[in-house]
């Protein structure tokens, strides 16, 4: 059904969008999606860092007490 939406189809739905809704409202809308956006990117980039930085400590040094005195 949603295959054969073509671009007059897709002009049409935001004409109708933006009469119900109003310019003012979509504009905020979409401010807060780009908030939610940069958010969510925020969250994934401090997750990551946070999994870098404990493999990073895991792999510091592994050899045993006994034979950090021999070299």
């Amino acid at each position: 059904m949603l295959n054969n939406i073509g671009l007059p189809g897709i002009l049409l739905i935001a004409v109708v969008v933006l009469v119900l809704f109003g310019r003012g409202k979509i504009s905020s809308l979409m401010g807060e999606v780009g908030k939610g956006i940069t958010s969510f990117k925020k969250g994934i980039n401090e997750g990551t860092a946070e999994l870098e930085k404990d493999a990073a400590e895991e792999a510091k040094d592994v050899t045993p007490e006994a034979d950090k005195d021999k070299a």
